[in-house]
């Protein structure tokens, strides 16, 4: 019987610091460390660029990531720093609701915080908000 390895949390981290700093994938997603002096990595600053034929086309967002001490086995707290008007997000505070976002909701220690970026673009997609009224652009939480 095979034996599974699980990488430790920091090497974790390092791994997709490394992939983010890259710019590995179509340039649609990006993130990176909020704090390089942060030792114990929890704190990430992530960007969207707004899908083509939506609402969101030719704006950026900003977000906030928080990956807690139990990153990758819980996932992380995500937040938009940036005003945007999505069903799964807190228009209070900017925060995703994790029940309102698949990837999320259904948290396998194989995502990263790549794979939930890609799927907050992909909702910005979706029927639900692809043409929903946005916030000016540049309104912050």
């Amino acid at each position: 019987m095979a034996e599974t390895v699980i990488v430790p949390r920091s090497f974790r981290l390092l791994e997709e610091l490394e992939k983010g700093e890259k710019g590995i994938g179509d340039g649609t997603v990006s993130y990176g460390m909020d704090d390089a002096d942060d030792m114990k990595m929890n704190n990430w600053n992530g960007t969207i660029i707004g899908p083509m034929n939506t609402v969101h086309m030719n704006r950026i967002y900003c977000l906030h990531i928080y990956c807690s001490e139990e990153y990758p086995e819980k996932p992380p707290k995500v937040r938009f720093t940036s005003r945007i008007n999505m069903g799964c997000v807190n228009q209070s505070t900017g925060e995703v609701d994790p029940k309102h976002l698949q990837v999320l909701k259904t948290w396998s220690r194989a995502y990263t915080m790549e794979t939930v970026l890609a799927e907050l673009r992909r909702e910005m997609q979706s029927p639900a908000n692809r043409k929903s009224p946005q916030p000016p652009e540049g309104a912050m939480y």
